[in-house]
């Protein structure tokens, strides 16, 4: 394989500083971006978001961060200075906002889009459950699908987390599979998995989550449902609800007399992961894959999910634990994986093997390396053969870079008249 020259310059702009301990987006960024120094490429991550308390510290990570501003043509001088040679847009509303700028400052940087996970079939789920019913077709036609795939073609190429996603662009959306990449959480293999506890060893239910998530946040609601139901059958367990960002109304919940207590933030998501016998993900709409079920796989703890949880997840594999969506299902099912120890062993086998055959980061990375690769040597008949791409960044299409235009000299404007 033929990698970019040492020298190289990547420039990933992000949505949110990375917080790989507070939710799967971020350790999904933080593995990109290891990836990237691997290769003696210089990185640069650049966000205008604000810092946060759980942020990583990427200076250990030997990476250079530099805050930006939003409608802010500070952003053109940096990017012609720096120059790179690859431009990473952490989800689809930093292709909108810096995307046009890149191309007019540095035309020959590829631009790769990643998704994370598709938010326009996130929202459609979420307008569906919100109206008590099935998610249809129509629902995804919405303007953030609009906005999300125009984004997706006029990037050189797309990293899509979920191979249900892939299918979807294709087929429902026809986007060309030339401009889009399956690229799932990519696993170091060859560290040493956190220790695993037996069966007996281990007691309790636990559900993590960033609690400023939608998907999370409802799937706690849901659980209220649910708990009562296991809690019936199994007296003496409790369930742990872990996550960071927890709200008043998330810790108002906690009631130690039912055992459904609200922890809050964990410092060690395996370590909670692994005391625990079953994790419980009740997930009513999202997108993308989950994190905490990865996570569950890596630390030998069977998962209760729903259809919506283990998509995308598995390929031929069985789910390492029991898929089930209603509550009464739900709770059988768990109350069923938390007594058998059987059945609870054959699933942590079977997560074994999920996590060898779909999320070695070693391999993943390679195929991604060799995308990018085998794009940047013919980048401008790549882009030629994307002709939707080349005619929404048409200038009669740029209404994102009028807008933004129009933003920063209104502020220019008002600065010069608060002077005065």
């Amino acid at each position: 394989m033929q990698n970019l020259e040492k020298n190289s310059v990547i420039l990933v702009i992000g949505y949110v500083w990375p917080e790989p301990k507070s939710s799967a987006a971020g350790s999904h960024m933080l593995s990109l971006l290891r990836l990237f120094k691997k290769q003696n490429w210089t990185v640069v991550f650049s966000t205008p978001a604000q810092k946060t308390e759980h942020m990583i510290n990427l200076a250990d990570e030997d990476i250079e961060s530099v805050e930006i501003l939003l409608n802010d043509s500070s952003f053109d001088k940096f990017v012609s200075e720096l120059n790179p040679d690859l431009v990473l847009f952490d989800r689809f509303m930093m292709e909108e906002q810096f995307g046009w700028r890149v191309e007019q400052a540095c035309p020959n940087a590829m631009r790769i889009l990643d998704t994370e996970d598709l938010q326009c079939l996130r929202g459609a789920r979420q307008h569906a459950h919100k109206n008590n019913r099935t998610m249809a077709k129509e629902d995804l036609f919405s303007d953030l699908a609009k906005r999300e795939i125009a984004a997706i073609l006029r990037s050189d190429l797309s990293l899509i987390i979920s191979d249900f996603e892939m299918e979807l662009l294709s087929e429902t959306f026809k986007v060309d599979r030339e401009l889009i990449h399956h690229l799932p959480f990519m696993l170091d293999t060859r560290q040493d998995t956190p220790s695993s506890k037996s069966f007996s060893e281990r007691k309790n239910f636990v559900t993590i989550g960033n609690f400023r998530h939608a998907p999370n946040w409802d799937s706690v609601l849901f659980l209220q449902e649910i708990w009562p139901l296991i809690r019936k059958e199994i007296p003496e367990a409790e369930l742990h609800i872990f996550g960071s960002y927890p709200p008043k109304k998330a810790t108002a919940l906690n009631n130690t007399k039912t055992g459904f207590l609200v922890k809050g933030w964990a410092e060690d998501a395996f370590e909670v992961l692994a005391n625990a016998r079953v994790c419980l993900a009740p997930l009513r709409f999202g997108a993308g894959i989950k994190g905490k079920l990865i996570d569950s796989m890596v630390v030998g703890t069977p998962s209760v999910t729903t259809a919506i949880g283990a998509e995308g997840m598995t390929g031929h594999f069985s789910w390492p634990g029991i898929v089930a969506n209603t509550p009464q299902e739900i709770a059988q099912a768990a109350i069923r994986l938390y007594q058998n120890e059987e059945q609870w062993v054959d699933s942590q086998t079977t997560a074994k093997d999920i996590l060898a055959s779909r999320y070695n980061g070693d391999i993943l990375g390679e195929s991604l390396l060799n995308r990018i690769t085998k794009i940047q040597e013919n980048l401008d008949q790549h882009r030629k053969n994307n002709f939707t791409g080349a005619m929404l960044r048409h200038h009669t299409m740029k209404s994102t870079q009028f807008m933004s235009r129009w933003i920063e000299t209104k502020t220019q404007l008002k600065q010069l008249s608060d002077k005065h």
